[in-house]
């Protein structure tokens, strides 16, 4: 019974584990799938991804000589040998007749959707023939395996043949130069063509500056009689800026009368335009400088200090923003996106403003001073516990020379926030002395101070006489205080001083001739002998500080006592 118990309940155990039954209680897990992944985009082997990219590789390899491999560029039903000669027909046309506007066809793979009617078709160029004007299109066309790729249109290649009778025109500059010239290759271009640019180019530029003298030298000839001066200024006809005008315009006339293929035809006007763009970059940057140095001469007719500062920043700023504009326009020609790099300049300009911040409050600062003229060279200030000559007004800081010959360069940001006081900038100076007469003044030789020093002060020329005035003000602790207010006209302190010490010492002479004398510190004593009789004064004159002794001028005392 042990034996066929055990024989059969391991098997049914078994069977049970393994019954799928037992498990369909349990739910199940989902299965997790990966994620499908997406099929990488079919790179076409001849790179014809968009319409710039299928044009450039057409010519390419019709330059090297493959016209099989350039027919694959055609959307033509011709085969074989007849598709050869259409693609050779083709590129015959492009460089004969095509503008050189390579850089402004689309490089999007979607193309410049010019028409949102066509979307797959895209105007490369147009050209002149005998039944009007031809554009020339290339279309997007799917080839299976290889995808979608940009082929020139069929009805553009069906009007290449007619196209192509009426070339008349004479034979490229390859057919005339000698072989090696053409064959002989630096960098995938030609001799010649290297030639051309590293001596045409300087030839032709040397030749504006010949034709610049003998102009020049006419034209100044001329100028000296009309002013009848022998010493007026030489000018320059034709400037550098100008001569490298010519040389492009002289560029892009030859590539008008000279045959030479499209790929080389844009490139000389890719150098064309870049040396115009650099003429007119230069050019712009002489007027900044004309227009600085004008202002500069005004500036000094004006006597306005400081503001050179402001004109060199101004012409810096002016400058960079004309070299900037060239590059951005650069850019922007040969098809490169510009917003990714002003974004960056954004946020780097940001920074660098922050971390600069003192330095810009300081410039701002000094540009408002200079503005507002509030500070000039030659000035004398008092700001705070500083009092000097200025010496210079800069963009950062204003140097001042100081009364004990030392020089302190203030940030402009702290001035402008100080209290500035400009002594140099007064139309007036103010006379104020006050008069101590003695006690034993009397009331007329008062009022002939009074009477004498008005009457010296109205008949004085540099004395505002609408501003003068002279009165008796108080008793003082020694002294009959008698207060003079005037304003001396004056062009300088220098001046003032001139005048003041005069008038200081017509004032001791007015003062003497009245009887009397000026006070100086005194006390008054009061001594008794006795309670009942009457104190009689001690006055005793006390000199002022500074001298060697104390002498009393007068003792009285008083009679009687014991």
């Amino acid at each position: 019974m042990k034996f066929l118990r055990r024989n059969f309940f391991l098997p049914c155990v078994v069977q049970l584990l393994l019954c799928p039954a037992m498990f369909s209680q349990v739910p199940a897990s989902k299965p997790t799938h990966p994620e499908p992944v997406q099929p990488e985009p079919i790179k076409d082997p001849l790179g014809r991804i968009s319409p710039r990219a299928s044009v450039l590789g057409f010519l390419n390899v019709v330059r090297k000589g493959n016209t099989a491999i350039a027919a694959l560029y055609l959307n033509t039903s011709l085969r074989g040998e007849d598709a050869e000669n259409l693609a050779r027909q083709l590129a015959l046309v492009l460089d004969r007749r095509l503008p050189a506007r390579l850089n402004q066809i689309s490089d999007d793979p979607e193309g410049s959707l010019a028409d949102p009617l066509n979307p797959n078709e895209d105007v490369i160029g147009t050209i002149v023939t005998a039944n009007g004007d031809l554009d020339i299109v290339v279309e997007r066309v799917d080839r299976g395996k290889a995808g979608r790729v940009w082929l020139f249109s069929k009805k553009t290649l069906n009007a290449i043949p007619s196209v192509f009778q009426e070339l008349s025109t004479p034979p490229p500059v390859e057919k005339v130069l000698p072989g090696f010239l053409v064959n002989t290759r630096v960098a995938s271009f030609p001799l010649f063509e290297w030639l051309a640019l590293l001596l045409g180019m300087p030839f032709l530029y040397l030749l504006t500056g010949v034709v610049n003298r003998i102009l020049s030298a006419l034209v100044n000839g001329l100028r000296r009689k009309a002013l009848r001066s022998t010493n007026a200024s030489d000018i320059q006809v034709l400037p550098p800026p100008i001569r490298l005008f010519l040389l492009a315009l002289t560029i892009l006339w030859l590539l008008t009368r000279i045959g030479i293929p499209l790929l080389a035809r844009q490139f000389w006007s890719n150098v064309a335009l870049l040396i115009a763009l650099t003429a007119t970059v230069w050019l712009l940057m002489r007027f900044t400088r004309w227009g600085e140095c004008y202002l500069q001469r005004r500036r000094d007719s004006r006597e306005l200090s400081g503001s050179a500062s402001i004109l060199r920043l101004a012409r810096r700023l002016i400058d960079g923003l004309v070299l900037f504009t060239g590059l951005l326009f650069i850019l922007y020609y040969f098809g490169v996106d510009p917003t990714a790099a002003l974004a960056g300049l954004g946020v780097g300009g940001i920074a660098v403003a922050l971390a600069a911040q003192k330095t810009l409050e300081n410039v701002i600062g000094g540009i408002s001073l200079i503005a507002d003229q509030a500070v000039r060279v030659g000035d004398t200030l008092k700001t705070g516990d500083i009092s000097g000559t200025v010496e210079e007004v800069g963009l950062r800081s204003t140097r001042i020379r100081t009364l004990d010959r030392s020089v302190v360069s203030m940030p402009n940001g702290q001035i402008a926030n100080m209290n500035l006081e400009n002594l140099s900038t007064r139309d007036k100076f103010w006379f104020h002395p006050i008069l101590g007469l003695r006690y034993e003044t009397n009331s007329s030789q008062l009022r002939s101070v009074i009477a004498g020093i008005r009457q010296f002060m109205n008949d004085h020329s540099a004395i505002d006489p609408l501003s003068a005035r002279v009165r008796f003000v108080r008793f003082g602790a020694f002294s009959l205080d008698v207060e003079i207010f005037a304003y001396v006209v004056a062009t300088d302190w220098n001046q003032f001083l001139n005048i003041q010490e005069e008038l200081l010492i017509s004032l001791m002479d007015i003062v003497r001739q009245a009887g009397t004398e000026f006070a100086l510190p005194s006390q008054t004593m009061y001594l008794a002998a006795d309670s009942s009789d009457l104190a009689s004064p001690l006055i005793l004159d006390q000199p002022a500080r500074g001298t060697d002794a104390f002498q009393p001028k007068a003792v009285q005392i008083g009679k009687g006592g014991r």
